[in-house]
């Protein structure tokens, strides 16, 4: 393996790390917005049902004024109706008695419809406040967990970073132009070994011209298909590899 190549590929492990890092970032920032999102709509349909209750309310008040007015237009046919001599003007009265009943009899079924409505519209508001009051108190419990577990990724990631920083400075410079490219596109590991004759990175196979090139250890060499760095791996580097696996496995089963 090129000398070059060691250093930038203990800098994609590192580099590896942080990327995990930024999606499961990105993907608790998430959680927390659709957190933030679940409470604010449960509020705004809290807030729309008060208004409609409201709204029912100021109805039911205007039509119950209605059915005192017609109670006492009632009351004053009565005694007109009590004071007329001539049957014509008593009839005209009666007529009119009934037709002032019926329209305060439809006022009363319009008023016994909008106060079930009501209790129907209360309930709902009822339990919506519910939902909210346990979505804002589980609410809290999470936000601060996820919060909390955002700010150990930032530590994590400054710590990556360090790291990463003190190995630049050693690494070469033309190489690691090229890593950081082909990272950017690919958002992956892009230093790949070759693994019985196939590019570990893409798993297509490789001519074995190809492999005795990669061997040899000389040049850069590019996988065909996808473009990723391909290295021979070693017997140490091969140990190396192994016990970083089993400290990831490890440190997954610990987790």
């Amino acid at each position: 393996m090129l000398d070059s190549l060691k250093i930038i590929l203990e800098i994609q492990e590192l580099d590896v790390k942080m990327i995990r890092l930024i999606r499961l970032k990105r993907q608790r920032q998430k959680e927390l917005t659709q957190i933030e999102k679940l409470t604010t709509e449960l509020r705004h349909q809290m807030e729309e049902k008060e208004r409609e209750i409201l709204h029912m309310t100021q109805e039911i008040n205007l039509l119950e004024d209605k059915i005192q007015e017609l109670k006492a237009k009632i009351k004053r046919l009565e005694n007109q109706q009590a004071s007329v001599k001539k049957m014509d003007e008593f009839n005209a009265l009666t007529q009119e008695m009934a037709h002032v009943g019926k329209e305060k009899t439809t006022v009363e079924q319009t008023i016994s419809h909008l106060v079930d409505k009501r209790f129907q519209e209360e309930e709902v508001l009822e339990k919506i406040k519910q939902s909210l009051s346990t979505s804002e108190s589980s609410g809290v419990d999470l936000q601060n967990e996820i919060l909390a577990n955002i700010g150990e990724i930032n530590k994590e990631g400054h710590e990556l970073k360090t790291q990463r920083d003190s190995l630049i400075k050693i690494a070469d410079p033309q190489v690691l132009s090229i890593y950081e490219r082909l990272l950017k596109n690919k958002k992956d590991r892009v230093i790949v070994p070759i693994e019985n004759r196939t590019c570990s990175g893409c798993h297509i196979s490789l001519t074995a011209q190809h492999e005795n090139v990669v061997r040899k250890g000389e040049n850069i060499v590019f996988c065909e298909h996808c473009s990723r760095i391909h290295y021979w791996q070693d017997l140490e580097t091969i140990e190396d590899t192994s016990t970083q696996r089993r400290r990831r496995r490890r440190s997954a089963a610990t987790s």
